[in-house]
């Protein structure tokens, strides 16, 4: 056997090279090349890579025992992570339902909050609002809440078809208005929606409280998130923040709701959560929504490795550099001074038409035209050849395609959370090159284009 032979489909046609280990924002591979870690993976090293501390709390549970069925066993892990996931959220956010990954949180969120409808008599409440573009996960609930075509589209014939609104693009739109009165205006298309889909029929409104891939860490104006919680409210429509991308510290906060005030009536966790150490994720409800649903029977759902010791204790441990190592805080402090270096290209390269997200959930996105925000012509492929570029400089990256997954590039720009000053200074001079050696490749193929 080679390391070549591809049993592996996953792996594409050209594949990377072996990974050989990772310290702190680095990953290093067998030859010895080292690479900035500047996208987290896809957004999950939180607290970087082979943190001692972590690696030593699950040696220490794996002495014990790395396996107990929840339904056999309870276990301190769990049990103490469910409790410092309830401390670290905001109030009224008090019950904790394990899983192992993202798209299970979303399509755990979906189903409670399913069950609870039936719980209190509002059976008819079936349709769960989502935007578009967005990304909540790749099984067919979560897929179908989705709205990136190239995901979605084959499998359209398999799903439902859950009700979409716009998300709010305010950076594309061209009037009068101020951000304000933009975010009501987008907030708006969710009581229209309501209205359209029959108010009695409605049961969550499902949205990133900061874009993720599908749209590039896109923030709303702040006027957005109180008035959804508001229409929410007034239909009995359950709000559910999908935070498996910004929670667990990565925007500044431990959850991005904290940013506007708001409680979600559910929150779905995962990526940063167990932070790359185990798969792990959650979703986070208050008694008020879990109680009814365990009076009916209990939660109808579950997964084989909910709640895993293993993976909990590594939780446990992660949510614990958080507070102790300030990494919160420091995600804060070192994303604004990363977006500022990051809004500082916009004066070499002109085609960088747009730097947007919060701590240090980050991305910018290319254009044709800064002032119609046009997108780069897809032929040019920009989004994936950026990523080879810096790849090949030692700098990892994430990029996407924004409108709607088919034109538009963007870049996701989210090292880990413990990044230092001098460390934005390397993550930068290796973007500025990677930068400098893409416009030296697109500006003469893009007037092919015109």
């Amino acid at each position: 056997m080679t390391n070549d032979t591809p049993y592996l489909f996953y792996q594409s046609r050209n594949p990377r090279p072996f990974l050989d280990r990772g310290e702190g924002i680095y990953l290093f591979d067998e030859s010895g090349k080292r690479y900035i870690d500047g996208s987290s993976g896809a957004m999950v090293s939180n607290i970087g890579h082979s943190n001692p501390r972590v690696l030593a709390k699950m040696k220490a549970q794996m002495d014990k025992a790395t396996f107990g069925y929840r339904l056999h066993f309870r276990t301190h892990p769990s049990e103490d992570l469910a409790a410092k996931t309830v401390a670290m959220c905001p109030k009224g956010l008090d019950r904790v339902f394990f899983v192992s990954g993202g798209s299970e949180a979303v399509e755990s969120a979906v189903k409670f909050a399913r069950q609870y409808a039936l719980a209190t008599g509002q059976g008819g409440r079936y349709k769960v609002i989502s935007r578009f573009p967005s990304y909540h996960g790749c099984t067919f609930g979560a897929l179908d809440l989705t709205g990136y075509e190239p995901l979605r589209a084959p499998f359209a014939p398999m799903m439902e078809g859950m009700p979409k609104i716009t998300a709010p693009t305010t950076y594309l739109d061209r009037d009068n208005l101020t951000e304000d009165e933009r975010g009501i205006r987008y907030a708006e298309l969710l009581r229209e929606r309501i209205e359209e889909a029959g108010p009695d029929t409605v049961l969550a409104f499902l949205m990133e409280p900061v874009g993720g891939a599908s749209t590039g860490a896109l923030v709303a104006p702040d006027s957005y998130y109180q008035r959804t919680r508001e229409i929410c409210d007034e239909y009995g429509v359950l709000l559910i923040y999908d935070e498996v991308m910004t929670g667990a510290g990565r925007t500044g906060t431990f959850l991005a709701a904290e940013h506007w005030g708001i409680t979600p009536d559910i929150v779905a966790l995962s990526k940063g959560f167990g932070a790359g150490y185990a798969p792990l994720g959650a979703i986070v409800a208050s008694s008020r929504l879990v109680e009814p649903v365990l009076d009916a029977g209990g939660f109808q759902h579950g997964f084989t490795y909910a709640g895993n010791p293993l993976a909990c204790a590594a939780g446990l441990a992660v949510l614990e550099e958080l507070e102790d190592q300030n990494i919160i805080e420091n995600a804060a402090v070192m994303g604004a001074l990363l977006k500022r270096r990051l809004e500082g290209l916009m004066a070499h390269f002109p085609f960088i038409g747009d730097v947007r997200g919060k701590g240090l959930l980050l991305a910018f996105e290319l254009v044709a035209d800064r002032g119609t925000m046009q997108p780069l012509a897809k032929e040019l492929n920009a989004y994936t050849r950026l990523v080879e570029i810096a790849y090949d400089l030692g700098l990892i990256i994430y990029s996407r395609r924004t409108r709607g997954g088919l034109e538009g590039d963007h870049f996701l720009i989210c090292p880990p959370l413990i990044i230092t000053e001098p460390q934005i200074d390397e993550l930068m001079e290796l973007l500025e090159a990677s930068l400098t050696r893409l416009a030296d490749e697109i500006m003469p193929a893009a007037s092919e284009f015109v």
